[in-house]
């Protein structure tokens, strides 16, 4: 037989979707932690997505594709009257959750915000819902939302560990189909082999790349690629219900699978040396550690690498706001992945631009003692030009400590200090912040804060009376657990 003739014995599906299928198949979620974290997420999350509808670049792209189109038991987007099929749903809430960049982080080898997967969970167990009371059986409740979250994130965040997509020119939404689609066909009702197949259909699909997330193409559809992402997931799941086969060695084949096509360094005759072949490391199995130690986004919607910069220029704003023009120099010390990620110098082309730019988020504060999603649109910057002329003075230093403690298990510190020169000799003191108010290390000031900015989210779609109503709800562990998810969604139709 010729050496060039392909051995065509079809192999067993690829470990790491065997150990996904196994933890959502499986894994029975105890922990107190979690689920009130991801109770606490669950409303953060929505909340977001209630803020985004204030503008008008996110609204217009939501809806049925068909205008008219009514779907039986269609499934809900928060804040709307849409009733949409889960696919569209998803998509929508995807799109409303991750607009303002407000949702929550989790930051390791790859970044990502995990809730952009509650997008897929609530379309389907909304849908799902609806269908179960119409035919007389029991609604999913809102513990198996919340089950479901803790399940992505987790997928979503250990693969994240050790796995750096961004570095082979991936985006992260990569993680969000994954794990949107594991655990949406598990709310389906997919056996074991429906979600091998599922999972493989998300990795061969062709994959985002992070183009529209960096200098100089940077632009809002990174504000609705985890919709779209979260809501392919769902496709997958129903294809897969469907009783499509899947691609066993999706990850693994030689020259053909994810492994060698996307995720390894290639030469020019595309010829995988050795040296040059990658595969995942997964340092820890699936559990609830994720959802556990997440980043909330609590004072500012900004890429999280700069939180902290925010959070520091707020401290120095009362000792520069009267001598802004007698700044000479203003020196961000910071982290590695903020320095590849958001340090950028020149013209911001949009809001997106702005809102993924340290320089432009510390300045912001510096001079208005606040950041909030306002600023970054154009009418803003083009009126307050003193935003760029403080940019320009802006010195970015890394420190090999901050960039080291980032990656540390059991610190994933996000730090920044900032500190202002003038003209004159004289300087602020340097202010370092190493943990964001968002940070587990910070949870006991911070949900209190979380709660607030739930209550602000939440006041600017609804009457005060369904406001008090809904955040009730969800202030009750119990029973926001035991409440019909088609009934919880009621209280957000408009």
């Amino acid at each position: 037989m010729s050496a060039n003739v392909d051995q065509n014995n079809r192999p067993d599906y690829d470990q790491v979707l065997q150990d996904i299928a196994d933890y959502v198949l499986d894994y029975r979620i105890d922990s107190e932690a979690a689920l009130d974290t991801a109770r606490n997420c669950l409303m953060d999350t929505l909340g977001c997505g209630l803020l985004a509808l204030r503008f008008p670049e996110c609204t217009k792209h939501l809806g049925p594709l068909v205008e008219g189109t009514v779907v039986p038991f269609g499934a809900r987007v928060p804040g709307t009257s849409f009733r949409l099929d889960p696919v569209k749903a998803a998509w929508d809430i995807g799109c409303i959750v991750r607009w303002l960049d407000y949702n929550d982080t989790w930051l390791a080898a790859e970044w990502g915000h995990p809730s952009d997967n509650l997008g897929g969970i609530l379309a389907v167990a909304d849908h799902l819902s609806q269908k179960r009371v119409a035919n007389g059986d029991a609604p999913l409740t809102v513990r198996a939302v919340l089950e479901a979250m803790i399940m992505a994130h987790e997928i979503q965040g250990v693969i994240a560990l050790e796995n750096s997509f961004n570095r082979v020119g991936l985006d992260h939404v990569l993680l969000v189909k994954v794990a949107s689609t594991a655990v949406t066909a598990k709310l389906m009702g997919a056996n074991r082999e429906q979600l091998l197949a599922a999972l493989s259909h998300a990795f061969v699909d062709g994959q985002a790349l992070r183009t529209y997330r960096h200098a100089p193409n940077a632009g809002s559809r990174k504000s609705w690629a985890a919709g779209d992402a979260s809501s392919r997931g769902v496709r997958l799941a129903d294809i897969a219900l469907r009783g499509e086969m899947g691609i066993p060695g999706v990850l693994s084949a030689p020259q053909w699978g994810f492994y060698d096509v996307l995720f390894s360094h290639t030469n020019k005759d595309l010829a995988l040396k050795p040296e040059d072949k990658r595969a995942f490391s997964l340092s820890q199995p699936y559990g609830t550690y994720v959802m556990e130690n997440v980043l909330f986004k609590i004072s500012f919607p900004a890429e999280f690498h700069a939180q902290t910069a925010c959070e520091a220029a707020v401290t120095l704003h009362p000792q520069v706001k009267e001598r802004l023009h007698q700044i000479e120099r203003i020196v961000i010390t910071t982290h590695e992945s903020a320095i590849r990620i958001i340090s950028k110098v020149g013209p911001l082309a949009n809001a997106a631009d702005r809102d993924h730019c340290l320089q432009y988020m510390t300045a912001v504060p510096l001079v208005f003692g606040d950041l909030v999603a306002e600023q970054y649109e154009d009418e803003f910057h083009a009126a307050h030009p003193i935003i760029d002329e403080l940019r320009d003075k802006m010195v970015i230093v890394e420190d090999p400590r901050y960039s080291r403690e980032y990656l540390e298990a059991d610190k994933r510190s996000i730090a920044n200090a900032v500190q202002v020169f003038f003209k004159d000799g004289s300087s602020t003191e340097q202010v370092a912040v190493e943990y964001p108010i968002g940070h587990r290390r910070r949870r006991v000031h911070g949900i209190p804060l979380l709660e607030d900015k739930f209550k602000a989210n939440l006041a600017t779609r609804f009457t005060a009376q369904r406001s008090a109503e809904i955040f009730a709800l969800c202030k009750d562990q119990a029973r926001l657990e035991a409440t019909p998810v088609n009934r919880f969604v009621d209280l957000f139709v408009i």
